[in-house]
């Protein structure tokens, strides 16, 4: 996936997630994926200390490529359509990871956990004083999220590697749209979208009972 190796833009990702919402607050899967390889971009961009996310985020759009490239592809242009197809068709498994382990809305989900995680650590980016530890901001926005789907290994680890994450300052530069001051004025206008997105896709869960996919 050269693309995910191009450098990163935060407005990239901020047109993606302003587009994925149709008139019926439908999540379009392009848009989303599009989103997602742009926040990948930038995970990498951190250096290693993303990896533990990052690898498996590629992974998970890869097979949700595959879906949308694949025979059945009219069934995966948005989330809504994908969940009424599987879920109709009986291609999830509720209980145990079985006959369909990369279905399309147990690899969502893991976006969605993972979306849920990076939504709350640029928010408090984003909110925070100049002095502000990114290790302390990105650790909380973890526990908060990600952390209670992890086992206590991982769950050191990436604790641990949280501590080599830049200032505030640096972190913000790296979102590659000018001063820290503009980078903020972006996530002022980005973070929005993303949230929305998120809860669109966390009702539709919801009320699938898919929340809590093995």
């Amino acid at each position: 996936m050269d693309a995910l190796e191009s450098e990163f833009n935060l407005q990239v990702v901020l047109v993606s997630f302003k587009q994925c919402l149709n008139e019926k607050e439908e999540v379009l899967l392009d848009h989303y994926l599009a989103g997602w390889r742009g926040l990948v971009r930038f995970l990498s961009s951190l250096g290693t200390v993303f990896s533990f996310i990052s690898k498996d985020v590629v992974a998970k759009l890869q097979t949700m490529e595959r879906l949308r490239s694949g025979p059945q592809r009219e069934h995966y242009s948005s989330l809504q359509s994908m969940v009424a197809y599987e879920v109709g068709n009986q291609l999830v498994d509720l209980q145990r990871r079985a006959r369909h382990p990369n279905s399309g809305c147990r690899t969502v989900l893991r976006l969605h956990r993972a979306l849920h995680w990076l939504q709350l650590f640029l928010e408090g980016v984003r909110t925070s004083p100049e002095d502000a530890s990114t290790t302390a901001l990105c650790t909380d926005s973890y526990n908060a999220s990600l952390a209670a789907y992890h086992p206590w290994i991982i769950r050191r680890a990436v604790t641990v590697a949280f501590c080599t994450l830049p200032t505030r300052k640096v972190f913000l530069e790296t979102m590659n749209v000018g001063p820290p001051e503009q980078a903020v004025e972006m996530l002022d206008e980005a973070l929005p979208f993303i949230e929305h997105v998120y809860n669109v896709s966390q009702k539709l869960y919801a009320e699938h009972g898919l929340l809590d996919l093995p």
